[in-house]
């Protein structure tokens, strides 16, 4: 996907703050410090619009990001944080659930998980969840990098069994330093959001960076 405009919308904490123009919208979901924001940053060709924090759990509404005034990424609380509250972790699951169920612009759920490790318990709740409802997932597994590509099979494979993976829901390899699985994972979003996006012949540059206002740290 050629991004030529990305930026940051609004951190919603309801669905009366939610956008009202119906463009599709792509939520990402995942553990707290799973790579989310680097993800989206990578996605789009940008440093830091997504602003990632060494204090996993910081995030605690939907930050809304419009790209190319087509479509939304949507990037949720992580899950699975001990030092958030047992109050605050059901007030932002009650909110992501009425999110996921009722909000017709929502075209596809990324589900992040760090290809390093087996999928956490919450990683597999939040999969089984989302089966449940048949809701449109795409598991993408981050920090390919952080490992040898000789054992990248044996991390799939295990993933897979793990989560009980169905063979209609595809999985992603990705790296947000090397860019693997990007253009993959545009062309998964562009066949469930119909969108007219073009295909990225060159690099978004950095220095046309034109978003007014930044993310709130996550």
């Amino acid at each position: 996907m050629k991004v030529t405009k990305s930026e940051f919308v609004i951190s919603a904490v309801g669905a009366s703050q939610y956008p009202e123009d119906a463009l599709p919208e792509i939520a990402l979901a995942g553990r707290s410090n799973v790579g989310k924001s680097s993800l989206i940053n990578k996605m789009i060709n940008r440093k830091n619009l997504a602003r990632t924090s060494s204090t996993p759990g910081k995030t605690q509404q939907l930050n809304y990001y419009r790209i190319n005034d087509e479509l939304y990424l949507v990037d949720f609380p992580g899950y699975g944080f001990a030092k958030v509250s047992k109050t605050q972790r059901q007030a932002w699951g009650a909110m992501i659930e009425g999110y996921l169920l009722d909000r017709d612009p929502l075209k596809l759920l990324l589900l992040i998980v760090d290809l390093r490790h087996p999928p956490s318990k919450d990683d597999m709740i939040m999969y089984d969840w989302i089966s449940h409802y048949d809701l449109p997932v795409c598991v993408v597994a981050t920090k390919a990098d952080k490992i040898p590509r000789s054992r990248w099979a044996k991390q799939i494979k295990q993933m897979k069994e793990c989560l009980s993976l169905r063979i209609d829901h595809p999985m992603v390899l990705f790296s947000s330093e090397t860019g693997l699985g990007k253009d993959e994972l545009w062309g998964i979003i562009k066949a469930h959001t119909k969108t007219t996006i073009e295909d990225d012949e060159s690099s978004y540059e950095d220095s046309l960076e034109s978003s007014p206002e930044s993310a709130p740290e996550l």
